[in-house]
């Protein structure tokens, strides 16, 4: 061992691409999307589900597809940007994979009117 080499306990020193990789399962980046999707979210409607989402992870790159529900009368364009971005950067920042895609299903609208409407009040 020359002078200023960093001690190796007796084991030969190994290039970091040569000691393995991460795998990090596509529902744990599915829950990191879907949580996002909560965080971007201005709220989840009254009586509706939380956003879920699913994930192919190829490489790198994930494909993201989120299903939610979402208040009506609400800037739906909005809050599917929204959702897109923050999904984006999150999955980035902790995953560490490209989001090439984030493909945003509103599933249901849920209407106050409407909801007044089934409790017997109307406007």
């Amino acid at each position: 061992m020359a002078a200023g080499d960093p001690p190796t306990g007796g084991r030969e020193s190994i290039v970091a691409g040569e000691r393995g990789q991460t795998t990090i399962a596509d529902r744990v980046v599915a829950k990191i999307a879907a949580q996002a999707a909560r965080e971007a979210l201005d709220a989840v409607p009254a009586g509706g589900k939380a956003p879920r989402a699913t994930v192919t992870v190829h490489h790198d790159a994930a494909r993201v597809r989120i299903s939610l529900e979402l208040d009506y009368p609400s800037d739906i364009g909005r809050q599917c940007g929204a959702v897109r971005h923050r999904v984006t950067e999150r999955v980035r920042a902790l995953a560490g994979m490209d989001v090439p895609e984030v493909a945003v299903l509103v599933e249901r609208l849920h209407s106050d009117h409407l909801r007044s409407a089934a409790q017997g009040r109307t406007r």
